[in-house]
């Protein structure tokens, strides 16, 4: 039996112990009714679990079980005498299997499952595309560390810096959460990116549903497709905004999609691959609006860009490219 159905057989046996019990509710009842309707699996568990129910209902009533009960009388455990039918023999013989077998399955349940841990890293300028064993594809960004730590019950991931389109791979059972900082985002089938800068998480959903929460669960909010919130280092959510799709959609290809942004924005997001620095030297430039794609690990087409489109001045102060507004 796998691990998903034991998981199920587990929950069957629960409901079935929860459902006998003279205190069930009535809300209990209707919640286990929607529990058995989510899915076949869950109807089949059930019907098992009622089935060993009542074989164990049935080997309790055979005078040999009772016999080797622990605290019988002395008496009561005679060796049968010679001749007794095998048939008379099997319900104890299948009563001991049955108690090793719901011992075992019980220690197992009870013992951590063994996690696969792994780390990611990406280099300045560097993207990198890696694929989990459960089929989610991760792009890290340039100057991103993240940490994966799968084991049978949950999958998770830890993004320490940076950011990460995730396209997360189908496993019902295992829920897939990421963390950073103060946030935690569990995924609902989708494809989203995160970003982390210091203690700040900004969480961008392309599309399914994504619930972003505080680190304690005091509070969480769901995004739908194209939106994205941003969390602070003490958990503070700022309001839902539209995602820009074009942007989100080009830094995996490796380019950097800009619709009238600021060029003081472009600057920041260029300088993130080069280990040469863009700098403004007139901070009236800051605003100065841009529109166009640029690739993100050339850093010389851009200052080309700059220079013929915008007319702007370029110069190299030590380890800096600085930007100039051009002489009137």
């Amino acid at each position: 039996m796998n691990v998903v159905a034991m998981a199920h057989h587990e929950m069957a046996a629960d409901w079935l112990a929860r459902l006998e019990s003279p205190e069930c509710t009535p809300a209990e009842r209707a919640a286990f009714e929607d529990w058995l309707a989510e899915s076949v699996q869950h109807v089949d568990a059930f019907l098992e679990a009622e089935r060993l129910h009542a074989m164990a209902a049935s080997l309790r009533a055979d005078p040999a079980l009772r016999a080797a009960l622990p605290g019988a009388p002395v008496s009561a455990l005679r060796p049968p005498r010679r001749g007794r039918p095998a048939s008379r023999r099997w319900p104890m013989a299948l009563a001991a299997s049955l108690v090793m077998a719901i011992g075992v399955l019980g220690w197992m349940r009870l013992q951590p499952g063994p996690v696969a841990t792994a780390e990611y890293a990406t280099a300045v300028g560097e993207m990198r595309q890696v694929v989990l064993e459960d089929g989610t594809r991760m792009t890290l960004d340039t100057g991103t560390v993240v940490a994966t730590a799968f084991d049978r019950d949950a999958r998770e991931v830890e993004l320490v810096q940076g950011r990460v389109r995730f396209e997360v791979g189908e496993d019902p059972e295992r829920p897939f959460r990421v963390r950073a900082a103060a946030s935690t985002i569990r995924d609902i089938g989708t494809t989203f990116q995160v970003t982390r800068r210091g203690d700040d998480v900004d969480v961008g959903l392309v599309e399914g549903i994504v619930d972003v929460g505080r680190k304690d669960g005091a509070a969480s909010v769901r995004l739908a497709p194209g939106e994205r919130v941003r969390v602070d280092a003490q958990g503070r959510f700022s309001s839902v905004e539209a995602l820009d799709l074009p942007m989100a959609e080009g830094w995996p290809r490796g380019e950097l999609v800009f619709r009238d942004r600021r060029l003081e924005d472009l600057v920041l997001e260029m300088n993130r691959y080069s280990a040469k620095p863009l700098r403004l030297g007139d901070p009236s430039l800051a605003g100065l609006s841009v529109s166009g794609v640029f690739r993100a690990n050339a850093q010389g087409e851009l200052v080309a860009a700059l220079q013929e489109g915008w007319g702007l001045g370029v110069e190299e102060e030590g380890d800096a490219i600085v930007l100039r507004a051009a002489p009137r």
